[in-house]
């Protein structure tokens, strides 16, 4: 599908220099792992995205590289690691498309996280292990058709039984809605928001595939309706109680956004690179003339930004001193850089920038959703914007 061959993705840019600086040798080979992951698999990718169904077969692949026990102890078959290897992670499945570090993303940080955090014993026994190994895919259901920006407003209800709850309600663009084995679905009981792990077959759970959307289309995003579905009360996450907590989810899930799309910056980089290198105009390469070095100088220099703030916010989270805003500004921040560099690659292509045979628009759309999801560049902006004023400008 793509005629640009990326040989050695990223390491030949002086921008990695910041990842060797301040990496050892473990944590530099991670990141080589998962790009090389990604580079194999760029046929896959492209393919799935043509045919806007995600491969199936990239998941027991990714399983199998550890990519979803990241966030999951070993007393729970999970394979952690540091936040600083986390983010590397994400970076190299992100430069192959932003639907395979979504798939990790969630796993890890929506789906175990608040098995991890919010679950008592029993249920981290029960579920954790399987989806460190794969086994199961989890989907996090917080998003409703009416509420997006507005999580505190979502309508699904639960009501309590003898033996259990009723759930009611719809939800999403939920990753893996419709391939998931089990849901942490967020509703309200007694008017306040907890989360409820709902497994695949229950009665009344109907998931459905999105197939009129223009991203993300490697990947599975999926709606759900909840129509007096019966769950245990067993399955109630018994510490989840109130907004905050489903809000922790997302900070998790957005600091790995926050990295990983700085992957598909690179990609961008690379792949506009080797045309510039490759394309002869006027009797020379692209790559000679003035205002192509400015515009690959302009991508590296917002490259290296990027990852000086995934570096920095590494250590923070490391030390667990990093906030809500912290992470807010950072995905914001990075999502900016990677939709700018994005933009400028497919100017520099022309009209083969528009075209399906080079892989630049399907990284571009990727990025208009990564940009929105888990919280607008605006809405960062009213979190960030609440930190400095201290008032709240929702």
């Amino acid at each position: 599908m793509c005629p640009i061959k990326i040989t050695n993705p990223v390491y030949h840019s002086d921008y990695m220099n910041l990842i060797k600086n301040f990496t050892n040798a473990e944590q530099q080979e991670i990141l080589s792992t998962f790009l090389k992951f990604s580079q194999k698999n760029l046929a896959i990718i492209e393919e799935s995205a043509w045919q806007r169904s995600a491969n199936p077969v990239l998941w027991q692949q990714m399983a199998e590289l550890g990519c979803f026990g990241a966030h999951i102890p070993e007393q729970y078959a999970g394979v952690p690691l540091d936040e600083l290897s986390y983010f590397l992670m994400m970076i190299g499945l992100e430069w192959g498309d932003s639907a395979l570090r979504s798939n990790a993303s969630v796993q890890n940080a929506l789906v175990a996280y608040p098995i991890l955090s919010f679950g008592n014993e029993e249920q981290k026994q029960k579920y954790l292990p399987k989806l460190a190994s794969g086994e199961w895919i989890g989907a996090f259901g917080l998003t409703e058709p009416n509420h997006g920006s507005d999580p505190g407003a979502l309508e699904t209800k639960a009501v309590p039984t003898d033996t259990g709850f009723i759930l009611n309600g719809s939800k999403q663009w939920i990753t893996n809605a419709d391939i998931a084995d089990i849901h942490v679905v967020w509703a309200k009981l007694n008017d306040v928001i907890h989360g409820f792990i709902v497994e695949k077959g229950r009665e009344g759970l109907q998931t459905h595939h999105m197939d009129k959307k223009d991203s993300l289309q490697a990947g599975h995003t999926g709606e759900y309706s909840l129509l007096d579905v019966f769950i245990p009360k067993e399955n109630l996450l018994p510490h989840s109680a109130g907004l905050k907590c489903a809000l922790k989810c997302l900070n998790e899930a957005r600091a790995g956004i926050a990295a990983g799309i700085i992957g598909a910056a690179m990609f961008c980089y690379e792949t506009a690179w080797h045309y510039v290198m490759e394309r002869k105009q006027f009797g020379t390469a692209l790559a000679a003339k003035q205002i192509t070095q400015i515009k690959l100088a302009d991508m590296v220099t917002g490259i290296a930004q990027g990852l000086s703030t995934v570096l920095h916010l590494a250590e923070l989270r490391e030390r667990k001193v990093a906030d809500f805003s912290s992470v807010s500004l950072l995905k914001r921040a990075n999502t900016g850089i990677a939709r700018n560099i994005a933009w400028t690659a497919r100017e520099m292509l022309g009209a083969n920038g528009v075209s399906s045979e080079y892989p630049i628009m399907r990284v571009l759309k990727n990025i208009e959703s990564v940009y929105t999801y888990e919280g607008t560049y605006d809405v960062h902006g009213l979190i960030i914007g609440n930190k400095i004023t201290g008032y709240a400008a929702y």
